[in-house]
């Protein structure tokens, strides 16, 4: 099983709730890639918006995004996020937002580009700048509507992401340094992450959880990777 794009991409879904859903395109990679859409009622048709967040492109993502509605905007959430979203955005005659912060991102999508700052055009989402730093290289925007939480990196529910009896764990690059001032105190109903499967039971539980634990169990997490890297 290799970190990145193994075998041929599928959509695998993951994370439906209602006006929402998710889906990896490479089940067998390390990595667990995951990619995130949610519809947003407009008054002004009769379908409703649908936002795309750091997709990975698949046969059969268009027929996914379909049953939410229109496709009104794709998200990069996080520098190294680029992934397919100027593909999709392409394919779909809409832009690529991109945080009014982040640099070094939007001259390398060859699509339009959209800036947004405090919230992401009318979708009821606000933004949370989870990480904007040079050292380790890394920019990174959350999204949350009071209900739904998306955190592209700092979290994940990866396996090398978790530690031991976590649902949802800190990235292995911050476990030192989490993202407690961005994320604490927020009671989501679901978190949906750039990487596994999201947490939609008990969401503030595995928040606090990841954030409160996080220096504590780094040290059974790096063990772990190591491990599992030497086949252990």
């Amino acid at each position: 099983m290799g970190m990145k794009e193994v075998g041929d991409p599928i959509v695998h879904e993951i994370d439906r709730y209602e006006g929402g859903v998710g889906w990896i395109a490479y089940p067998e990679e390390k990595m667990e890639r995951a990619s995130h859409a949610f519809a947003v009622a407009n008054d002004e048709t009769d379908t409703d918006d649908v936002w795309v967040v750091d997709p990975v492109d698949a046969p059969g993502v268009d027929d996914l995004l379909a049953e939410l509605g229109e496709v009104a905007g794709v998200v990069c959430a996080l520098d190294r996020h680029k992934r397919d979203c100027a593909a999709i955005a392409r394919r779909h005659d809409v832009a690529v937002h991109v945080p009014d912060w982040m640099d070094g991102v939007a001259s390398k999508l060859d699509a339009p580009v959209e800036r947004f700052g405090r919230r992401l055009a009318d979708t009821g989402f606000e933004t949370i700048r989870i990480r904007n730093s040079s050292v380790p290289p890394w920019q990174e925007v959350g999204l949350f509507d009071g209900e739904t939480l998306i955190v592209p990196e700092s979290l994940g529910a990866a396996a090398y992401f978790r530690g031991d009896r976590e649902r949802l764990g800190v990235h292995p690059m911050l476990r030192l340094t989490p993202p407690r001032a961005a994320l604490s105190g927020l009671k989501p109903e679901r978190i949906l992450v750039g990487h596994g499967v999201g947490v939609l039971e008990d969401a503030p539980t595995a928040l606090a959880d990841a954030l409160e634990g996080s220096r504590s169990k780094a040290p059974g997490l790096y063990l772990k990777t190591v491990r599992s890297l030497v086949g252990v």
